[in-house]
């Protein structure tokens, strides 16, 4: 299963090597980092989501708080978040296609932000659900490339889970 992280640190040069450092020397990997300032100066928020059980995160965790630059880590894989993540994604276009794609395009919200001869290039931002299922829907006409951020996630004040609510009959035709 995949986790969710977030993790306050104080933004000192070398903290996010530390942190990688850390985590390569345990033997843990990280799908996705992102980094960025808070609110409070001095502070970051970094985001991984790093595959594992239970105890490996909570081993994780443990061996975060021993890095004297951390400040908070939480997991909310399980709390309601609000997430998204932007991607760059090329694709090829004939002039037969183009339009295909810009319908593609259009149904997820994606930008157009690059037109070539035989590509276009869109920008998608969105959950990692939106994500996959967009590369799905262009696989067909040849992924040139692809540039993803990763992750960012805020926990939600409201405590509004989306995804339960999309599970609910009477709320998913609304």
């Amino acid at each position: 299963m995949k986790h969710t992280l977030s993790a306050l640190v104080q933004d000192q040069p070398g903290v996010l090597t530390r942190i990688a450092g850390m985590f390569a020397r345990r033997g843990f990997n990280i799908d996705s980092l992102t980094v960025g300032p808070t609110e409070r100066p001095g502070v970051s928020r970094i985001t991984m989501v790093v595959p594992g059980d239970e105890h490996d995160v909570e081993q994780m965790t443990k061996q975060l708080y021993k890095l004297i630059d951390v400040l908070k880590v939480t997991d909310i894989t399980n709390v309601p978040c609000v997430e998204r993540e932007l991607m760059l994604i090329k694709v090829n276009a004939s002039p037969d296609t183009r339009s295909d794609i810009m319908d593609v395009a259009q149904m997820f919200r994606a930008r157009i932000v690059d037109v070539a001869e035989e590509s276009l290039t869109l920008e998608v931002t969105g959950d990692p659900g939106k994500m996959v299922a967009i590369i799905k829907m262009l696989t067909h006409f040849g992924i040139r490339e692809i540039a993803r951020t990763g992750l960012v996630a805020l926990t939600r004040e409201s405590g509004v889970n989306t995804e339960y609510l999309k599970q609910q009959p009477a709320l998913a035709s609304v």
